[in-house]
């Protein structure tokens, strides 16, 4: 598809140059003040109130979500999405970047809703929490946030830029399990208790000895939450949450029922009682639209970034992201947007850094740009609008 005439593209990147300042600005508060899932009351509300001094309607608390919130400009048959993720890791802070992600995301839709009255068009963000654990956009998705969109997009921060369409992420279950016995002295009656932790102990030595014969791609990881409370007393509870990847989310169900049969035996063996409850919806990989990521990575390349051309078929990257549900559902894209120079992975005290740095401000407002002129690429072209529209809305 071509690129949008050049007048509009220009009042498009005007527009991202008025707001650079406050961009930024909300860039470094959020990660000055990093929030984790479902508590990000400060960063959704820096963000409604951007986005109102914008021009857009904005609604807070969205979908029963008290950090979720959605802003719209505009109207027409197409709707443009735009996600902006907020939320902070426990203890690292803004290890992977949500706060370029969520400015450059507000950024994408104050600069698209320059043209949108000129061309018909509709500019949709969706600040979605609680993408590190929890599933904010499975449960927008599912209280009908996307109902109203055609397209979505957002980037998402790594050290290099990355606009393969072929690219995805890994399908994640995450649960939590409670193994329930009985307490005794641990010296006096050790007889009279039945060993929690111990329950704990074979679950995951069974889980140990199961990874020999999982498939290539496949992971489980886990933690204890819960292993006791005093040397004395024999543990009658413990907790644990486990998480289980693998490339397809065809494959999830298969690889979390034979992870969980490890604790149930765990449970039989121990005399304990296991209760499993889920963490978060399920997340599924991606699919990303390749018009979409062809006109982003074009868009990309305009702003001065050497983007490399698709090579070899990449192999997945070991993340997950509820995105994945969202690409399910409508055409959308989620790109790596490079953080360039960085030397630090995302998900690591460097990397948190690091999206704070000078290469973290051209992040947020190069992805911007890309995103918006991607946006304006739809709009302006009829025959790629009208059938997105089709296939979306009917």
């Amino acid at each position: 598809m071509p690129a949008a005439d050049p007048s509009l593209r220009d009042r498009v990147a005007a527009r991202l140059d008025e707001y650079k300042d406050r961009l930024l600005e909300l860039s470094h508060r959020l990660h000055d003040d990093p929030e984790t899932s479902f508590d990000e009351t400060r960063a959704a509300e820096r963000l409604a109130v951007l986005l109102e001094g914008a021009g857009f309607a904005v609604h807070r608390a969205v979908c029963g979500l008290p950090t979720a919130l959605t802003a719209e400009y505009g109207s027409g048959d197409l709707t443009v999405g735009v996600c902006a993720e907020y939320d902070a890791l426990p203890e690292i802070g803004h290890a992977c970047g949500h706060n370029i992600i969520c400015a450059a995301g507000a950024g994408a839709a104050i600069a698209l809703a320059a043209v949108a009255d000129e061309l018909g068009f509709r500019v949709k963000l969706l600040g979605t929490p609680a993408e590190e654990e929890g599933g904010g956009k499975v449960l927008m998705l599912e209280r009908g946030a996307f109902d109203d969109v055609t397209v979505a997009m957002m980037v998402h921060p790594a050290p290099v830029d990355i606009t393969d369409p072929r690219g995805s992420s890994n399908a994640v279950a995450r649960f939590g399990i409670t193994f329930t016995g009985r307490a005794s002295h641990a010296a006096a009656a050790p007889e009279g208790g039945l060993n929690a932790a111990d329950a704990a102990v074979v679950a995951q030595v069974a889980v140990g000895q199961l990874r020999q014969q999982l498939r290539d791609g496949y992971r489980v990881a886990g933690i204890v939450r819960l292993g006791g409370e005093r040397t004395n007393i024999i543990p009658e509870r413990t907790t644990l949450e486990y998480e289980v990847r693998t490339p397809t989310g065809e494959e999830l169900g298969e690889l979390r029922e034979r992870v969980l049969n490890c604790f149930r035996g765990a449970a039989l063996a121990t005399g304990t009682t296991m209760e499993v409850r889920p963490i978060q919806p399920d997340y599924l990989d991606l699919r990303q639209d390749a018009a979409l990521m062809a006109s982003y990575a074009r868009n990309l390349r305009a702003t001065g970034r050497q983007v490399p051309e698709p090579g070899p078929m990449p192999q997945g990257t070991g993340g997950s992201t509820d995105m994945g549900n969202v690409t399910r559902a409508m055409p959308a894209i989620h790109p790596g947007l490079g953080v360039l120079g960085a030397l630090g992975m995302p998900h690591t005290r460097q990397f948190a850094e690091e999206a704070a740095s000078q290469a973290g401000d051209d992040a947020v407002l190069d992805g911007a740009l890309a995103m918006a002129w991607t946006g304006l690429d739809l709009a302006s072209d009829t025959t790629w609008r009208a059938g997105c529209v089709t296939a979306r809305h009917g």
